[in-house]
């Protein structure tokens, strides 16, 4: 017995698009070059050289274009920048994202460390820092991560507006089945009969 595999795409029907990371979301989860500095000042990591990741990401991207530009049509080429910027703002989105979660980790520790009635965050043996300090430590590491993937994201957009001639923003893909499939559906009711 064969069976005809159903068309789920003639039946989707029309959805709202699915939103993209934009720059402005990073903006808003990553930290930017004067935060970056203060948090570098204050736990003596090093002071990041924004304006030369983000030169750097933008003139990398432009040179991909032009070792590209004679094997791709331009519809070709912006399709594969949005792709490449894409990639980029996800990842410094993600990585803010990160970094909001362990400021949110360490002031938690700390409030928690300041309360005198508690003796499990107090500082252990000499040498060795209070889990509370750890998670500041590793907060501040995580600001520098995301903001230098910030600036390569920043980059990488201005350089898509050089090569493609238009402002960059993220590809919106339409949601092909918004409802339940019918194999869940299915499912679901085999899972309910058997109790």
């Amino acid at each position: 017995m064969t069976r005809k595999a159903a068309n789920s795409r003639g039946t989707a029907s029309v959805a709202p698009p699915r939103k993209g990371t934009t720059l402005q979301m990073v903006r808003l989860v990553c930290p930017d070059a004067a935060q970056c500095s203060l948090v570098s000042e204050s736990f003596g990591l090093p002071v990041l050289d924004s304006d030369g990741i983000r030169d750097l990401h933008e003139k990398l991207v432009i040179d991909t274009a032009a070792a590209l530009d004679e094997g791709l049509g331009e519809r070709a080429m912006q399709i594969h920048l949005q792709r490449v910027v894409g990639a980029f703002v996800g990842s410094a989105y993600g990585a803010g994202q990160f970094y909001s979660r362990a400021v949110s980790e360490a002031r938690d520790a700390t409030a928690k460390s300041a309360c005198d009635d508690r003796n499990e965050d107090v500082a252990g043996p000499v040498g060795f820092d209070s889990a509370a300090q750890r998670k500041r430590e590793f907060a501040a590491d995580m600001a520098l991560q995301a903001h230098a993937l910030r600036m390569a994201a920043e980059g990488a957009i201005a350089a898509y507006e050089q090569v493609v001639g238009e402002a960059w923003k993220p590809f919106e893909r339409p949601v092909e089945n918004p409802g339940q499939s019918v194999d869940r559906k299915a499912a679901e009711l085999q899972m309910a009969a058997l109790g």
